[in-house]
């Protein structure tokens, strides 16, 4: 029996141990101590602590103490890194994917744009280093050699702004990657970031799985992706796998890999990026639309076929598209508050059933469950929602439609930016490219209709109706302990007044009316209620407690206060108060308690998921609270600073 070490966490690990385990593998799963009770450790034959996921020392030795003869890196932490490789090989240990020589060749953009020469394959027209920045044709972006993910890039559209721009993606690049080299290349004002997959075994035999595109992404990082691309021609499709897989084959490749390439809307010409050297994230889009023999494919099942020394057993003519599949990355981030990363317990999880409804399948990849907390120490990816369909409109409506059956509740997700994103007409037309999400904002939704929701439910549970059957209980006699209103024996009972965070909502049960809203229930049960609001069918997953109402509606989590009447309703907080905008850890402190400071004064620096914010003075003031010291991890609104304004000091004294 095979034994597989699975390098990695979260959704992926899970996903790689569930292909294991089918083809009847023995499983082991790495944990740190944050991880100690996460969904993989608890799917796997056995489990090992290592105190960190990057620490090759650590990871091969588990190998080794386990009898582990293969390790799968997933993607992330070691899944490129030679070394690592180097270091399993050295131990006897096979890594399901290249060999450490592919991945010093293609993991450096300079080497692996010279390899793409080599094999006929276009490249970004590219400047010397040496050369005059006057007689470059701008905009040019300037791009760290080593890495990837966006990181030591820039776009540079005039000679001015070439030395600043290059000076600071040196910076980037050198403090990411340990590598400052930079590449000078064409910037291409409108493109389409379309992938190959390819697979490679030990026998010299390439074949492509066909395309995928990523173009709708921000800051260069991927945001949905679909496959197969849905605005090449047959002409470029065929162009652009062949390039893929000469490129493959010319290095070399063994295992799954990604050739990406940046289609040039207004040329029309393509030019290869870069490859990976490992699983991607949306693999399984391809997975849903990719055909061998007309059977579907597990990507992660070739991997470890080729990893045994077998050959893939197809040629590329056995190779067909089946549909459309569109993929969406539920992220731990505020979307509409400047994509801030957050933490917490993720207190109610919904994930959208894994059925096919509507000629659309619906398939989650997670790691995610209620009560489960979630850290800043690692990547915010909490799952991914797919949907497959005939084509690509019936996968676009189906994963709207599946987005909207996904709520987490206790922190806030990108999940309502997705729905709203996949639901808005640029992405149905097919027109984002790479750069439309740095250029537009994605409206965010009006919370009114989810306040409605939140509003005729907590009459509901307040009047013990939540447990009413379907078809009620609007107009049907009300159950609850206060059904009865005292003073009015002979009328029908009050309407309720609702207050959520200062706005008031009528909801009058008897007529099935929320302020001018006709209302109806269909069912409550299990923190989900379904409604007919003025004729339309809404649903919603809400958590009703006494001081506060969080309600997740199409994708959206809303959280609002419910008043305590009888709380002692004193004074309310200033504006001098700088909460922490996101959970992280605190880089510096630069003032101290009783400290004078200007409006716009930088107090402190928080950091978070390698993005630093800086704190600065509301107005001119008394700093009278420093709750914060370098290093400290604070959670999300803890209060780190106050500022006393001025013209208060002045009536103090």
């Amino acid at each position: 029996m095979h034994t597989l070490l699975v390098a990695n966490r979260g959704e992926i690990a899970r996903r790689v141990l569930a292909t294991a385990r089918r083809l009847g593998w023995r499983t082991v799963a790495l944990h740190t101590d944050l991880d100690a009770g996460a969904l993989h450790v608890t799917e796997a034959d056995v489990a090992v602590r290592v105190g960190s996921y990057l620490d090759i020392d650590e990871v091969v030795a588990a190998a080794r103490d386990t009898g582990a003869g293969f390790v799968h890196p997933g993607y992330g932490f070691l899944s490129e890194r030679a070394p690592f490789a180097r270091a399993l090989a050295e131990a006897g240990v096979t890594l399901v994917g290249p060999t450490a020589e592919v991945m010093d060749a293609m993991g450096r953009k300079d080497a692996a744009r010279d390899i793409a020469v080599a094999a006929g394959v276009p490249v970004v027209p590219s400047y010397d280093l040496a050369d005059d920045p006057a007689s470059f044709a701008y905009p040019v972006l300037v791009k760290a050699a080593a890495g990837g993910g966006g990181k030591g890039m820039r776009v540079v559209r005039s000679a001015g702004e070439y030395a600043e721009a290059l000076g600071a993606a040196r910076r980037e690049a050198s403090s990411s990657f340990g590598d400052d080299t930079m590449l000078i290349e064409k910037y291409v004002e409108s493109g389409r970031h379309v992938e190959v997959q390819v697979m490679g075994d030990t026998h010299g035999h390439v074949v492509h799985l066909f395309e995928r595109d990523c173009s709708t992404q921000r800051r260069h990082q991927k945001v949905l992706e679909e496959a197969p691309a849905p605005t090449i021609s047959d002409e470029q499709r065929s162009a652009i796998t062949a390039s893929a897989v000469a490129l493959a084959a010319q290095v070399g490749y063994t295992g799954a890999g990604t050739v990406e390439f940046l289609l040039d809307n207004d040329s029309g010409e393509f030019y290869f990026l870069e490859m990976n050297t490992r699983l991607q994230v949306e693999h399984p889009v391809t997975e849903e639309v990719a055909r061998v023999r007309g059977e579907r494919v597990d990507l992660v099942a070739l991997q470890l076929q080729v990893a045994t020394g077998e050959p893939l057993g197809f040629d590329q003519d056995d190779v067909g598209l089946e549909g459309h599949a569109i993929e969406a990355r539920v992220y731990a981030e505020d979307s509409f508050g400047g994509f801030l990363p957050q933490a917490g317990t993720a207190t109610l999880v919904r994930w959208p059933a894994s059925v096919e409804r509507q000629g659309a399948r619906v398939r989650v990849d997670h790691a995610l469950v209620s009560g489960q907390e979630i850290s800043t120490a690692y990547d915010p990816m909490l799952g991914k929602v797919v949907v497959w369909g005939g084509d690509r409109e019936a996968a676009r409506t189906g994963l709207v439609a599946a987005l909207d059956d996904t709520a987490v509740l206790g922190l806030t997700t990108n999940t309502g930016f997705l729905r709203a994103l996949a639901a808005g007409e640029e992405f149905r037309d097919a027109t984002i490219d790479t750069a439309w999400l740095d250029r537009h904002e994605v409206p965010a939704p009006d919370g009114y209709l989810a306040r409605v929701l939140a509003a005729w439910t907590q009459v509901l549970l307040d009047t013990g109706e939540a447990d009413a059957p379907a078809g009620g209980p609007a107009g049907a006699p009300p159950s609850g302990p206060w059904h009865a209103d005292g003073w009015r024996m002979g009328a029908d009972p009050a309407p309720d007044t609702v207050t959520l965070d200062g706005t008031s909502l009528v909801v009058d049960r008897h007529r099935g009316r929320v302020d001018d809203h006709e209302v109806r229930t269909v069912s409550v049960a299990d923190h989900t209620v379904h409604l007919i609001v003025d004729g339309h069918a809404e649903h919603a997953v809400l958590d009703v407690r006494s001081g506060d109402v969080e309600v997740a509606h199409r994708g959206q989590r809303w959280a609002w206060q419910r008043p305590d009447p009888f709380a002692d309703h004193g004074p309310e907080v200033g504006d001098g108060s700088l909460v922490a905008p996101m959970p992280g850890t605190v880089l510096d402190v630069r003032v101290e308690q009783g400290q004078r400071v200007a409006e716009g004064d930088v107090l402190g620096v928080l950091e978070a998921m390698k993005m630093e914010l800086a704190l600065t003075a509301p107005f001119d003031g008394t700093v009278t609270t420093v709750d914060a010291e370098t290093g400290r991890q604070v959670p999300l609104g803890h209060v780190l600073f106050h500022v006393e304004p001025s013209d208060q000091e002045g009536e103090q004294a």
